[in-house]
């Protein structure tokens, strides 16, 4: 069996709750503790370039941290995390065995490069050299086997899979874990320190564990109670069982306990931690927990609100804290909510128990035209265009979702001459013959095709109780130069910003979401060719 170290990181992980003001009969107690518990790695606190202050976790250099450790210090090793951006190495003296033995050197991706140097410095002063990227999943495969490649010539202690934002699956430590077995010197260590904010951070331990049975000497990071900013990390305790149970690996869970009561309750009373649904959310969309802690002192703000705020956001604004960007974002926000009540009773009342043909801008519209006039005139639904108006079919409603459509064709002579159907974040003006629709009753987040008029269309119609749905014009997107996607050439999508393949897939995804939960099984067909006619037909 390969080595499982536990590197416990309450001091430094919880101090982020409580500006890592423990107070020093807490530091010594837990630090002295956790040694007697068998705990193999304990992180003292961090290395920064701020001054020391009675009762913190926060250092300069190593000499500030004598004091609290135990002068038996069995078999455990002591650390502290130094943020690359956040502090100058030239400030640790040289080991001399008399304090921390480990650095976990702590940097952002676009820091990589540089924070080579400072990681030779750990390994020249004598210390073990722990690299800790920040979001592991923000790298993409190349990038990390670069990384791992440069890291490589440190020969480092240990090189850590953090999960900064708690977004992890299974399949992906799977993939990552394999990555860096395959490509790391072989004589370091993995690590992995997981977030809770998708109730997985416990059972990717043990998954971790397990898979690097055989392969690696690994180190998993826990924390006492979880203590942790926002949903908090793996439990120490938890851990400590699994490998009693499954390695009899003998550590002592009546010590950690004992701290528990003694110290980390008394933080918990005053401070929240742990699984929630706004947690959930910023794992679920890889967000920075503070955008999340943001959002939630909104009054009124359900989850969904944040979910939809934060699928509002692109990734790599998500994973910092912007609150003039979030505040913006928020006020647009509501500025779309309204009272549609009446136009929804109106527009079932006209529409209810009536076939509809949904007239969509793909360009098949165009190649079928005769296919599409031969069924208006045979079935005689109520046409609703979308985001289209078209003097070759009896449209009876044109449905907007999309702003920038609705202004193109508010410029149009014969815009006034139909009825329109239009979502709340287009616009909330009350105009003769306009309905308007709460766009946050119709939009579902979870895909970066969120607002696809098409989809949510559909999910309005299914509330009209309407007889039966037939679409045209829904032909998805094609890499093709030479094919047109849209009725009009003026409506097509740059094509080097749109990945068809992906939001074809995405569409198609919204669209099985929809057959599967809509109220309504009124039938639907589609009259003209589309990438997603199989979702509909089965």
């Amino acid at each position: 069996m390969k080595r499982v170290n536990i590197l416990d990181c309450t001091l430094r992980d919880g101090g982020y709750l409580i500006d890592s003001q423990f107070g020093n009969t807490a530091i010594k107690g837990i630090i002295r503790g956790l040694t007697e518990s068998g705990v193999d790695v304990i992180e003292c606190g961090f290395l920064k370039d701020e001054p020391h202050q009675n009762g913190n976790t926060v250092f300069n250099n190593a000499s500030q941290l004598r004091s609290f450790l135990p002068e038996d210090r069995k078999q455990a090793s002591y650390v502290c995390l130094a943020d690359y951006s956040r502090y100058h190495i030239d400030q640790l003296e040289p080991y001399d065995g008399s304090s921390i033995d480990g650095v976990r050197a702590c940097f952002f991706k676009e820091e990589r490069y540089e924070v080579i140097d400072f990681c030779k410095s750990i390994i020249n002063k004598g210390y073990k050299l722990y690299v800790q990227p920040v979001d592991i999943l923000g790298y993409t495969d190349s990038e990390l086997l670069e990384l791992i490649d440069m890291v490589n010539d440190l020969e480092p202690y240990a090189f850590s899979i953090v999960d900064t934002f708690g977004s992890l699956y299974r399949e992906d430590l799977q993939r990552v874990f394999h990555l860096v077995h395959h490509n790391l010197w072989a004589n370091a260590r993995i690590g992995f320190h997981s977030h809770n904010n998708l109730q997985m951070s416990f059972s990717l331990s043990q998954e971790f564990i397990e898979m690097s049975q055989g392969l690696r000497d690994v180190v998993v990071d826990s924390s006492m109670a979880g203590m942790g900013r926002g949903a908090g990390n793996t439990n120490t305790e938890l851990v400590m069982q699994y490998m009693n149970r499954k390695f009899n690996s003998g550590y002592d869970i009546d010590i950690v306990l004992d701290l528990i009561d003694n110290y980390i309750d008394g933080f918990h009373n005053q401070y929240e931690w742990g699984y929630s649904i706004p947690y959930f959310l910023a794992g679920s969309h890889s967000a920075h927990v503070n955008n999340i802690s943001y959002l939630a002192t909104k009054a009124g703000i359900a989850s969904r609100d944040i979910n939809f705020l934060l699928n509002r956001l692109e990734p790599s604004e998500r994973k910092r804290y912007d609150y003039d960007l979030l505040e913006r974002t928020y006020l647009e926000y509501l500025n779309t909510i309204c009272d549609d009540s009446n136009a929804i009773k109106e527009l079932k009342q006209a529409l209810s128990g009536k076939d509809i043909l949904i007239l969509l801008p793909g360009h098949s519209i165009v190649t079928h035209r005769d296919s599409i006039q031969n069924f208006c005139q045979k079935k005689h639904p109520v046409v609703i265009s979308v985001n289209l108006l078209s003097a070759e079919y009896p449209i009876h409603y044109a449905y907007f979702s999309n702003k920038n459509r609705y202004q193109y064709w508010r410029s149009a002579s014969h815009f006034h001459d139909y009825k329109k159907i239009v979502t709340s974040n287009v616009t909330t003006a009350e105009e003769k013959d306009q309905f308007i629709i709460d766009f946050s009753r119709l939009v579902k987040c979870g895909w970066e095709q969120l607002d696809n008029s098409g989809i949510l269309l559909l999910r309005l119609l299914d509330l009209m109780d309407v007889g039966s749905i037939a679409i045209a014009g829904f032909d998805g997107y094609s890499h093709n130069n030479d094919s047109q996607n849209y009725v009009q050439k003026a409506m097509e999508k740059t094509r080097n910003t749109l990945n068809a393949e992906e939001a074809n897939k995405d569409i198609k995804s919204m669209l099985q979401d929809y057959m599967n939960t809509r109220k309504s099984n009124c039938p639907i067909r589609f009259i003209t060719p589309s990438h997603f006619e199989s979702v509909v037909n089965g």
